[in-house]
């Protein structure tokens, strides 16, 4: 990612994306703003995906929720279009996936639901401003996810298990890491889990299931925060007939500033 595009505001980035000048992993992008996940269903799955990400909210905090048929979500962006404005998109149907196109034209219905869940790229100014490094957004890389043995409390058809994000820290910037985002209940907060990944069911750290890997020093340990994809395990399990989400670590930058979503 340019310098530009680190400084650029949101509905600048937008409009890069919506005239497909962008399509990219979102680490890095408007730095100061946050960014969301998506998932977009039907209106007669609604409520169930509602109360799911109620009972889940680590991996499932919400920012907005659309009207049926709604392509804007006014709360987080101003000139803001779920049709164009992500990098990348999923077309999940029967629970497979099925589709990633570069937008939504074509696939838009009046019965659809947005739901913007917190990213943990929101949180990731905050950690660079305090001089924490992050491997990834070094190496122009996506964000390492993986799926865990941490089971979601269920609703209605959905359930399944946690999905991470991994960012390998030393001891000592693991914990200023923990005591920055505990701050941030929106964007995931604190960490999961840190340390031996087999405790939480992730055999190879060098084989993500999401994103690109990055390596763990020898003087580092592996972090991890619950992570907005976990609803894509979640429609896999349900193969509801229709879904769409984003392409994961390829994110809706929105116009809310980071720090309006901390904690006092």
């Amino acid at each position: 990612m340019t310098e530009q595009g680190k400084t650029m505001k949101p509905i600048q980035f937008r409009h890069l994306v919506r005239a497909g000048e962008f399509r990219k992993p979102t680490a890095g992008v408007c730095g100061g703003y946050a960014q969301a996940n998506l998932v977009i269903l039907p209106d007669a799955q609604a409520h169930d995906f509602l109360r799911f990400a109620q009972r889940n909210p680590k991996a499932c905090p919400l920012l907005a929720v659309g009207e049926p048929g709604a392509w804007h979500l006014p709360a987080l962006g101003a000139d803001l279009d779920l049709r164009t404005d992500v990098p990348g998109y999923y077309v999940y149907r029967d629970g497979e996936l099925a589709e990633t196109p570069a937008s939504l034209a074509g696939f838009w219905r009046d019965d659809l639901v947005a739901f913007a869940i917190g990213c943990s790229f929101s949180f990731e100014e905050m950690l660079l401003a305090a001089g924490i490094p992050l491997r990834h957004i070094e190496q122009d890389r996506n964000i390492a996810m993986y799926r865990t043995n941490i089971p979601n409390e269920a609703a209605g058809p959905f359930a399944g298990n946690m999905v991470v994000s991994m960012r390998p820290l030393t001891a000592r910037d693991a914990i200023r890491a923990i005591q920055i985002t505990s701050r941030f209940p929106a964007v995931h907060g604190a960490p999961v889990h840190l340390g031996d990944p087999r405790l939480i069911g992730i055999a190879d750290l060098a084989r993500p299931d999401y994103g690109d890997a990055v390596e763990v020093m020898a003087d580092e340990v592996p972090v991890f925060w619950a992570c907005g994809v976990t609803p894509q395990e979640a429609i896999r399990a349900a193969r509801l007939p229709f879904v769409i989400t984003h392409r994961p670590g390829y994110m809706l930058v929105t116009d809310v500033p980071n720090t309006s979503l901390a904690m006092l």
